[in-house]
């Protein structure tokens, strides 16, 4: 019997598998292992895994990749650091010194290959002169509270780092260097990917106090002062990154096109409306639900059931106390905007397995879901004005826990109309 709660957890599998860099980023390494030195440093939820597929291609590699808090893979060369994410911590400052300090000295015979993912914007910790690890963390956490999109909370830290907007591969010059990318970005840009450690930027130090006014982000002062000099990162066409190439060799539309597929050998009609979607979580939302309930209407008997599939980065704007990231927040406020219409389910998670700050990927929503929450006293107005989506859909047994996936393409978003 057709279960769509399982159709749909079954879509999500998919799409992470085909984001696996296991599976898809030794096609990308050079066809045989350099000659000479070969370097391997990295950063990000995925970046342990990369390792794991350069050393299953070429064999023990010397380097240092900086991974998530159980995110770990074996490595027989490459060291792999763990490090706290959303918010960085010593480790990670620790970490990131020790690979710069690798990085110099190297000569034009020398090959680096970089591996960066999602998640390297915190992992990847340089304060800037002047800042300390504590001026980062509060940066960190106001931005990831302001609802700001990813692009410019990374043109902030880039201006306060020593490692982002190309400063890790200015450090490596005049090695040659390969940057492997896994995006997690709407637009797949590799200048935001993990804050684009390897890519020249054109942004300002100005640009970067602009976003802080018009999201009305609460910064130390030494932060604003940092801003008001200039910083050190790299513009594009600067020497330092002739010997660069950045390639992006996975991203979010390989996954909505793999689970699509799925899909599609299932009798499902998929209307895709994007990887790249942005905005509050609410919002996109409620713009959803209006459209399943649109095309809900239309449906005849006998039509083939329809899945809305999306991906992208939605924002949340804290305004309450609770824990609830992105995905699980989309959930609630599309349950509340179904109204309990029948024959409508939902998935929405994270690929990383990490919704906002929760070891949590998302959530499930079905026509059955307000009322399981009235009948245990669970109030889900209450929970989405307090940004509480995770304890409502943690209360009613909804969540998604996939654990560590080792990859990021950001979200997953399908909403299923019908059923076979």
């Amino acid at each position: 019997m057709f279960d769509p709660r399982e159709f749909l957890r079954d879509l999500f599998d998919r799409a992470v598998e085909a984001a696996d860099p296991m599976r898809s980023l030794a096609a990308f390494l050079p066809a045989e292992r350099p000659a000479g030195r070969v370097l391997v440093v990295g950063a990000g939820k995925a970046s342990a895994r990369m390792a794991e597929a350069v050393e299953a291609a070429w064999g023990p590699c010397e380097g240092l990749v900086i991974t998530r808090d159980g995110y770990a893979r074996p490595c027989a060369g490459i060291e792999i650091v763990e490090a706290a994410h959303p918010v960085p911590d010593a480790r990670g400052e620790a970490a990131t010194g020790r690979m710069l300090a690798m990085l110099r000295g190297l000569g034009p015979e020398d090959f680096v290959l970089a591996l960066i993912s999602g998640g390297a914007s915190s992992l990847l910790v340089a304060p800037a002169e002047g800042l300390t690890l504590d001026d980062k963390r509060a940066v960190n956490a106001a931005l990831l509270a302001s609802g700001a999109p990813i692009d410019q909370m990374n043109t902030v830290r880039k201006h306060l780092s020593r490692v982002k907007g190309g400063q890790l591969a200015a450090a490596a010059h005049p090695a040659r260097m390969l940057a492997l990318m896994l995006s997690d970005v709407p637009g797949d840009d590799p200048a935001m990917i993990g804050s684009g450690p390897t890519v020249g930027d054109a942004t300002t130090p100005a640009d970067a106090l602009a976003i802080l006014d018009r999201w009305r982000i609460a910064v130390p002062p030494a932060v604003r002062a940092a801003l008001a000099r200039p910083s050190g990162v790299v513009p594009p066409g600067d020497p330092r990154l002739a010997r660069v190439q950045n390639v992006v060799f996975a991203a979010p539309a390989q996954s909505l096109a793999a689970a699509a597929r799925r899909a599609a050998e299932a009798g499902v009609e998929v209307r895709l409306l994007g990887d790249a979607l942005e905005g509050e979580a609410r919002e996109v939302a409620a713009a959803q639900a209006a459209m399943a309930l649109e095309v809900a209407a239309a449906r005849r008997e006998g039509d083939p059931p329809v899945l809305l599939l999306s991906g992208g980065e939605l924002t949340v704007t804290r305004r309450g106390a609770g824990v609830g990231g992105p995905n699980a927040e989309f959930c609630l406020a599309l349950a509340i905007a179904l109204r309990q219409a029948p024959g409508i389910h939902a998935i929405a998670c994270d690929t990383d397995g990490v919704d906002g700050a929760a070891e949590v990927a998302g959530a499930l929503v079905g026509p059955d879901t307000l009322a399981r929450a009235a009948a245990l006293g669970v109030d889900p107005a209450a929970a989405l004005a307090a940004n509480d989506a995770h304890g409502f859909f943690g209360r009613i047994g909804d969540q998604v826990v996939s654990g560590p996936t080792l990859t990021n393409v950001n979200d997953f978003r399908a909403v299923l109309i019908g059923t076979l």
